[in-house]
């Protein structure tokens, strides 16, 4: 009797040591129910977060700026998914930001796409209408002026924050243009109740291209580097467990609310794996370019000026 009460405090003991010891990170998530900001999700569920040691603390935002300002200001740890230029622009102004990891590589899930009524094929035919994107300095900001470059179209830029607010401006008529990834607005696709004018893949230029981080502050890292290294590590198994495990895709349906069907879809069709490493920021001398035409930057800027930038946490398979 005496040995199993030993053993049972020794147990408390261990679990009240073990709960102690969790660090805790505050994150921020661009785009709640989007297939990539799902990770940290799969990381609490499947465990890989308590594994590290790690307690997390999440909350969503719509992108750009309502992700990097709360990291600036030093409201949280670690900001996901931001747009590279935006990032870029905030260290060019002294902004204590670090990249601790790449994001996506390359736009294949970012679309364009107008109500079929209203007979907007392409983006050529947008000058003088409304053409939406998230926030400024965000992905579908610089994949959106890319592709209005390509097209040598002129119409009115609307920031207008997530993909489903972003969807009842289009069919409400208060924007010609929408913006979206899936699942969003599959079933309307589906339906033919709007059609995609044009898809992020459609610039050449920009598939070889960096076009989200993850990010975290100066004294985040300095206070917090070994939590957020293994916080990185932790978003890496949920990448993999994403693509290989046969309850992935009925976890990502219940999540964005969509049959199993669409999740199949959002992920194999829109998301390739390739374009979710974390290790490597691609075509930087490009996005340095881009970041100069698009006023992001007031003077020419190259990789070896925005060295000090990136921190990258992520370690190579």
């Amino acid at each position: 009797m005496s040995r199993t009460l030993a053993l049972l405090l020794g147990l408390i003991a261990v679990a009240i040591g073990s709960s102690a010891s969790a660090e805790t990170l505050k994150v921020a998530v661009a785009q709640r129910g989007f297939w990539n900001s799902t990770f940290v999700d799969v990381a609490q569920k499947q465990g890989f977060f308590k594994d590290a040691g790690l307690t997390i603390e999440v909350f969503y935002t719509e992108g750009g700026a309502s992700t990097l300002t709360p990291l600036i200001a030093g409201s949280v740890d670690v900001a996901m998914s931001n747009g590279i230029l935006g990032v870029v622009a905030a260290y060019a102004k002294g902004m204590p930001v670090r990249v601790i990891a790449a994001e996506a590589t390359g736009a294949a899930e970012a679309f364009w796409y107008a109500k079929t009524e209203t007979g907007i094929r392409s983006l050529k035919d947008t000058n003088g209408k409304t053409v939406a994107f998230s926030s400024p300095g965000s992905s579908t900001n610089l994949v959106l002026l890319q592709l209005l470059k390509a097209a040598g179209a002129t119409p009115k830029m609307v920031a207008t924050g997530g993909a489903p607010g972003t969807y009842t401006q289009v069919m409400s008529g208060q924007i010609d243009v929408g913006w979206s990834v899936p699942p969003f607005a599959l079933k309307d696709l589906q339906e033919k109740k709007i059609a995609i004018i044009a898809r992020g893949s459609d610039v050449a230029e920009v598939q070889a291209q960096t076009i989200r981080v993850n990010v975290s502050s100066v004294n985040a890292l300095k206070e917090k580097r070994d939590a957020i290294r293994k916080y990185v590590a932790a978003i890496s198994r949920a990448i993999d467990w994403a693509y290989s495990s046969p309850d992935a895709l009925a976890n990502y349906a219940e999540i964005a609310k969509v049959p199993v069907e669409h999740a199949k879809m959002t992920r194999d069709d829109f998301f390739p794996k390739e374009s979710l490493q974390l290790t490597e920021i691609k075509s930087l001398d490009v996005t340095l370019q881009q970041a100069l035409a698009f006023k992001y930057i007031t003077t020419p800027m190259t990789p070896k000026d925005v060295a000090g930038l990136f921190d990258i946490l992520a370690e190579k398979k």
